[in-house]
């Protein structure tokens, strides 16, 4: 095992998903069901691990069809346009 690869993985994982949507979808499942914390926790954990299984068998679909490089520069190219367009909108509405 790759012990470099994996606290990557955990830290950039980790990084990504604090603040998002679904954090705070499961912070207010907890709130709002204080005697299941435990279920509202396997829950959320067993979504955050499927769908990484999901990336990861994806990935390496995704890996024998197309090249590494082209991947990482349509992910730039995507994450440029999301930004170009979310600073379009605060600006159009500003």
């Amino acid at each position: 095992m790759d012990l470099k690869l994996l606290a990557t993985t955990f830290v950039m994982v980790f990084l990504a998903e604090l603040g998002d949507k679904t954090q705070l979808a499961t912070f207010c499942l907890s709130a709002e069901c204080e005697s299941s914390r435990m279920t509202v926790f396997l829950g959320s954990a067993g979504a955050l691990v499927l769908s990484s299984l999901i990336a990861v068998l994806l990935g390496n679909v995704v890996n024998k069809l197309i090249p590494v490089n082209w991947i990482k520069i349509a992910a730039g190219v995507f994450f440029l346009i999301i930004g170009a367009w979310t600073i379009y909108s605060v600006v159009k509405t500003a």
